[in-house]
């Protein structure tokens, strides 16, 4: 990779580790926030449900804002909503506020998760796997140092510092991509010509608010079931309407010019479906492991917080290790072996979770944290280009958009399938019950990568 292309993928990189660090520093806060502002911890995770809702919403819609706007537009305006936020959020006077801000940090790191990806796909014609992986490297890495830094932070300071650190970062990746990211193309000014009701039709805003609506219902039912304890007809209820909210969205979706979810773009691209359907399992198993394990070492063998932290970096320096392998593998092969064998590690992985119990070696315990490390990395890395071979460039925006927002679907799923499994209380029964689910999803996985992604799109297009 050239130096130039090198120093304009690390000033992306730079913007979109931001979406994942926040995501997941927000998590050893949580015992934290309950103290301070005396809530409790069904109210406390809305402060995760909110982050990544808004995600979920927010990066295709920055994606499409980008194709009209310009990438570097909404990049470099992504950077500073996310700077004034950092400022913003440690002064929350009330729960509320924090949630608002929350959900505007959310959007900030949206618009550079959304772009980012793109602008280097755009930007970036040599060794573009390579850029990937480096890309992976940040988008990865954060996720998994995430809880250990600011278990750090929030030791020495308070949570308010896991919002001030953003600052340096975005200060940095600012005055980088805004001398290295190339002047958006004069037809990226389309956009400024709409009329504000031009622009809602042209985002689809009845479709994204179905869409978020839903999301928020399933979520509220679960919680309130599992808060009260047993089924009510206000859960049945709830149940009728998101399968409605589901019928009348797929319904317009389909109907509208300028959907939220291009469900006919799908229907004439396939392998985007299938890479997008990929993802989001990829994520339901990883984000499972990545919450339910922790919670193994800690309220079924005892492990302090330290230990426990330690012992997921595994997880993360295993991922970090295999993806800039993965960019070469994939420039020299494309991505079908890549993501083939990253299926096989999650197997592996998923089934050996089956295997553990009360007294498990801490050492065996790395095992499925370094196969689903290494399948991460593999993943992160395979998955994009894939992504990027069966989209035409027209749509790379979208596409982007729709990719990350099913990386959040999965997650939201995975903490649903832990609660569904567990019920109120962490076992090693229901941890290996969900070890179970997590095999089963994995060779559905192992499947789809083998006969379902097939590149039918270049790289040309």
């Amino acid at each position: 990779m050239r130096k130039i292309s090198w120093w304009l993928t690390v000033s992306v990189g730079l913007g979109i580790l931001l979406n994942p660090l926040n995501s997941s520093m927000i998590s050893v806060a949580i015992p934290r926030l309950q103290d301070v502002f005396h809530i409790n911890f069904t109210k406390v995770s809305w402060v995760i449900f909110s982050f990544y809702i808004a995600s979920a919403v927010a990066q295709p819609v920055m994606g499409k804002a980008s194709d009209l706007f310009g990438r570097k537009k909404i990049f470099l305006t992504g950077l500073l909503v996310s700077f004034v936020v950092s400022l913003a959020a440690p002064l929350s006077s009330s729960f509320e506020w924090l949630i608002v801000f929350r959900i505007l940090q959310s959007i900030g790191t949206s618009m550079m998760i959304a772009v980012g990806m793109a602008i280097v796909r755009v930007q970036i014609s040599d060794k573009q796997g390579a850029a990937l992986s480096l890309l992976s490297i940040f988008l990865s890495g954060a996720a998994a140092v995430g809880p250990f830094i600011g278990g750090i932070l929030i030791y020495w300071w308070n949570w308010q510092a896991i919002f001030l650190i953003n600052c340096p970062i975005v200060v940095v990746s600012f005055l980088l991509s805004w001398r290295l990211i190339p002047a958006d193309e004069s037809s990226a000014s389309s956009g400024s010509r709409l009329s504000v009701p031009q622009w809602l039709r042209m985002i689809d805003v009845p479709g994204i608010l179905l869409f978020a609506f839903g999301l928020v219902t399933i979520l509220v039912g679960w919680l309130s079931f599992k808060s009260n304890g047993h089924f009510s007809w206000i859960h049945a209820l709830g149940i009728l309407t998101v399968l409605m909210l589901l019928l009348v969205f797929i319904r317009h979706e389909l109907r509208t010019p300028s959907p939220f979810i291009p469900l006919r773009t799908f229907a004439n691209y396939p392998a985007m479906k299938w890479i997008h359907i990929g993802f989001m399992l990829v994520n339901i198993l990883y984000y499972s492991l990545f919450f339910g394990l922790p919670s193994y070492l800690q309220m079924v063998r005892h492990v302090s917080e330290v230990d426990t932290g330690m012992l997921m970096l595994s997880l993360g320096i295993s991922s970090l290790l295999t993806s800039p392998l993965a960019g070469y593998w994939i420039d020299r092969s494309g991505p079908r072996p890549v993501l083939f064998l990253s299926s096989v590690f999650m197997t592996i992985g998923s089934v050996y979770i089956t295997t553990l119990h009360s007294s498990s070696s801490l050492v065996s315990v790395c095992v499925p944290l370094i196969a689903y490390g290494m399948s991460n990395g593999l993943n992160s890395v395979g998955m994009q280009a894939a992504l990027f071979q069966s989209s035409p460039k027209q749509l790379i925006g979208v596409a982007s958009g729709l990719f990350n927002s099913s990386r959040y679907l999965g997650t939201i799923l995975s903490s649903l399938l832990i609660s569904i499994v567990m019920g109120r209380e962490f076992n090693i029964e229901g941890f290996r019950i969900l070890g179970i689910i997590l095999t089963m999803i994995s060779i559905m996985l192992v499947v789809i990568s083998r006969y379902g992604i097939r590149l039918d799109v270049s790289q040309e297009n």
